[in-house]
């Protein structure tokens, strides 16, 4: 029986839930799934500014409070908090072992960044307007599977951090190295990609993203407990989550998060295998304990998607609040005088009139309700000048009129674009750098 847990989700998730999983359940493997496709962009653009950069920024944080545990417990790590730079993260991990004394051996897998090889004449960009507006690509990285991660496992590493893999692929790749599963076996490949998927987005499967107030409640959500899987040598599943963690896993959470971010379930196409969720059957086994079982899947293609992250201009805003009498009607004449401010200078400028009691925190009878707006604009301009003017034509209203406005704030951030193609595998190369570092004391 193999058991593994998620700890994150995404690159801003809870730690605290992957430390209860390592005190509380005997766990063979935990995966830190942190990598978005914008992230990643955003993490390429802060390493070309500086060459140690470029991984996860809550890296350190984590590392640090769950390493001691990992290494005591003997729980192999699996992350893609590696980003852009998963040399540099390990080199990272690697600070902080030796800081807390403590022997720890590393594994980076490379080879998803495939910027080098993109043909900036092909026709995703004659078919893509966005990326013929703007400029430059700031990224391009391809979605390794098992066959990058099986040489890491196969090391002596206790952490293994990557930069751009298929999310189930992380989970798959310590299914088919512990039962020494055939790559061609794609029944086992796709059930174990369904294990992954489930899995994946932690807390989701625990109810995080299945409450819905009274209509699906769920207990004690401030302390849900992030889930874990004990897999049978044959692929099937039970998901749990920790004992005294609040939460839920059912056959309703089970079912949202099996079919959460799917185009068709009959063709869920991963690096490792195109998986059938068609078949898959759910049981409920216990309380929190769901089996999973009789996923299948076909041979997996021979491409990978890659992910190109551009930059798509720069996103202006402005916001300014009105509370009172006539709030409505002076946040609306707001917005009328914004637009003809910035008609012609902003090609796709958009007006929201926000809230209700956000200014006096407070609810007034129905006569004045709603009585409080807040006025917000925004809009893209590949100029960041252009961009700028929106939050300073929503400022000049202050003194311009409507009477009453407040709390005006503008800010302008860099927009990061995403768009997919596909790059053949015997295009991708992928490397192991390993390293470690023994405490002599």
């Amino acid at each position: 029986m193999l058991k593994i847990g998620s700890g994150a989700g995404f690159s801003g998730d809870r730690i605290e839930p992957a430390e209860e999983l390592l005190q509380q359940v005997d766990l063979d493997y935990l995966v830190l799934e942190c990598l978005a496709e914008r992230t990643i962009a955003l993490a390429q653009k802060k390493k070309s500014h500086q060459a140690d950069e470029g991984y996860d920024p809550l890296l350190e944080r984590r590392i640090r409070r769950l390493l001691p545990l990992l290494l005591k417990k003997g729980v192999r790590l699996i992350t893609n908090m590696g980003a852009a730079n998963p040399i540099a993260g390990a080199e990272k991990i690697l600070e902080i072992a030796e800081e807390l004394k403590l022997s720890c051996k590393v594994a980076a897998v490379t080879g998803d960044d495939v910027l080098d090889q993109i043909d900036r004449n092909s026709k995703i960009w004659e078919d893509n307007s966005k990326l013929s507006s703007y400029d430059p690509i700031l990224s391009a990285n391809a979605y390794l599977g098992v066959d990058a991660l099986l040489p890491a496992l196969e090391s002596e590493a206790d952490i293994i951090i990557t930069g751009r893999v298929a999310d189930p692929s992380l989970f798959l790749a310590p299914q088919v190295y512990h039962f020494n599963w055939s790559k061609e076996d794609y029944n086992k490949l796709g059930q174990g990609t369904i294990n992954g998927h489930l899995l994946e987005c932690a807390g989701q499967v625990s109810g995080g993203y299945f409450a819905d107030g009274n209509k699906k409640n769920v207990t004690d959500m401030a302390n849900i407990g992030f889930p874990y899987a004990e897999i049978a040598s044959n692929g099937q599943a039970i998901i749990k989550k920790a004992e005294k963690t609040g939460g839920l896993i059912d056959l309703r959470t089970v079912k949202e998060q099996l079919l959460y971010e799917v185009h068709n379930p009959a063709e869920y196409i991963t690096p490792d295998v195109i998986a059938d969720f068609t078949s898959v059957q759910i049981k409920e086994i216990g309380e929190n304990q769901v089996k999973v079982f009789n996923g299948s899947g076909r041979e997996k293609t021979d491409s990978f998607k890659v992910s190109l992250g551009y930059h798509a201009g720069f996103l202006g805003e402005g916001e300014i609040s009105y509370a009172g009498t006539n709030a409505v009607e002076r946040a609306e004449l707001a917005g009328e005088i914004l637009k003809e401010r910035l008609s012609g200078k902003i090609p796709d400028l958009r007006i929201d009139y926000i809230g209700l009691s956000s200014v006096h925190r407070t609810n007034f009878d129905d006569s004045l309700i709603p009585y409080e707006v807040r006025v917000r604009a925004a809009g893209y301009h590949h100029s960041n000048l252009q961009a700028a003017l929106i939050g300073e034509e929503v400022e000049s209203l202050y003194l311009n009129g409507p009477y009453g406005g407040g709390g005006a704030r503008k800010k302008v951030t860099e927009s990061i674009g995403v768009v997919s193609s596909l790059i053949p595998r015997d295009q991708v190369n992928t490397k192991i750098y390993y390293r470690e570092w023994e405490n002599e004391l």
